[in-house]
């Protein structure tokens, strides 16, 4: 039995784990190169333990962003899924039957659940829903801005199961006054100075019935690397809020004041969270929801087509849970637009997947560019707007193909 969070973050990140036995984040393995489309693209291929081959931002904590051909797939599989940490000490195993999620704080009843509790005293639910860094696509931005230059792919779509927090929450008992839930994980950092990745949630956000602790990712329990043995899945907002290897719930009365929150993470209070470039805002919010965006997945940048015969477009698209309800093709620079057929709705938080069918004439370089719109009718900037810390990105996206 742990008596304590604080001993017990300690015990597991030196303990072995029965699940997970083994995997030491140190022996991967280098497996090529990519180009990613914009200045200082290069970039290493690298398998990771329970990972294929994915797009190697950092190594120490571990940045893995997916090639966007897994996209051609509406799920995204697990050994593909990118990879985003904020600190260094990542757990290199954890042993799921000694590990608890403490949920304390303002509440009656604090708890002390085990990965069999969760599974056993509460309605299972699923979800499809996409996580998306806040920092996606950010190798775009111009002017460039500092933090990790990731192309597209630091995003996924998969199949989570798990427990409601508003059920958890409920059983423990929220005391009247509580303004948030502070939400911790295993990951912790290497110089005392620097400080933990900690999040908060708002407690009508929290009690709404859509966050899960999930446990398991399309059917299978979750990859170490994406939060094993449990993670907060936040359908509709940025990953930021996704806290993985989840072990600790704080009800508290006050707005959290960690860095993460109080400094990290935060966008302008204008319209599109946008300012000019080269300026700072005045003042900032705490980044929240998506915003639509869309992508063709078919065929990528300098891909070649036949004059003359229909070639198949198809893609993806997704915004914060309002729904997907029209995605559009251009292939004359957005002149003109024409709709797309929308595929199988995996649910609102999904990807959408559509398909187009192109009849090229024309010999040439060719601009195809990709629009949705969702069901309150928000869509995609023509324009891109800019940001310092590079986040949200939400513009119309071009793909160059040649037709032959």
């Amino acid at each position: 039995m742990i008596q304590n969070a604080r001993s017990s973050r300690r015990q597991f990140l030196s303990q072995a784990s029965a699940a997970v036995a083994g995997l030491g984040l140190g022996r991967a393995g280098a497996a090529g190169k990519v180009t990613l489309p914009f200045a200082n693209g290069e970039r290493q291929m690298m398998q990771f333990p329970q990972k294929r081959p994915l797009i190697l931002l950092t190594t120490r904590p571990p940045q893995l962003e997916t090639p966007m051909e897994v996209f051609k797939e509406v799920i995204t599989p697990n050994d593909a899924f990118f990879v985003r940490y904020h600190l260094a000490n990542v757990p290199r195993s954890v042993d799921a039957a000694a590990f608890r999620l403490e949920v304390k704080g303002l509440v009656d009843k604090p708890l002390q659940l085990s990965l069999k509790d969760l599974k056993t005293q509460y309605e299972q639910v699923e979800v499809v829903a996409v996580n998306q860094c806040s920092g996606n696509s950010r190798g775009f931005f111009q002017p460039r801005v500092g933090g990790g230059q990731l192309g597209n792919g630091a995003m996924g779509n998969a199949r989570w199961r798990g427990v409601r927090l508003k059920d958890v929450l409920a059983k423990a008992g929220v005391q009247a006054g509580a303004k948030q839930v502070v939400c911790n994980g295993l990951d912790t950092p290497v110089l005392p100075q620097t400080p933990d990745f900690i999040k908060a949630l708002e407690m009508d956000h929290a009690l709404d019935g859509e966050i899960l602790l999930a446990y398991e990712m399309n059917g299978e329990p979750l990859p170490l690397l994406n939060g094993y043995p449990l993670r907060l899945v936040v359908p509709g907002y940025y990953g930021t809020y996704w806290v993985k290897h989840l072990n600790e719930l704080n009800v508290v009365k006050d707005v959290f004041d960690g860095f993460f929150m109080a400094t990290g993470y935060r966008i302008a209070t204008t319209p599109g969270g946008c300012v000019e470039p080269g300026t700072t805002p005045t003042s900032t919010v705490p980044i929240t929801r998506f915003k639509v965006r869309s992508f063709l997945t078919s065929h990528l940048d300098g891909a070649q087509v036949q004059a003359g015969v229909v070639t198949q477009l198809s893609g993806i698209a997704f915004d914060h849970g309002a729904g997907i309800t029209e995605v559009a093709v251009s292939d004359d620079g957005g002149r003109t637009w024409q709709s797309a057929e929308l595929g199988k709705d995996l649910g609102r938080y999904s990807f959408r997947p559509w398909t187009f069918a192109w009849k090229p004439q024309k010999k040439g370089p060719c601009e195809l560019k990709v629009r949705a719109v969702n069901r309150i009718g928000e869509s995609q900037a023509m324009e891109p707007l800019w940001n310092p810390q590079g986040y949200m990105r939400n513009v119309v996206e071009t793909t160059h193909v040649t037709v032959a």
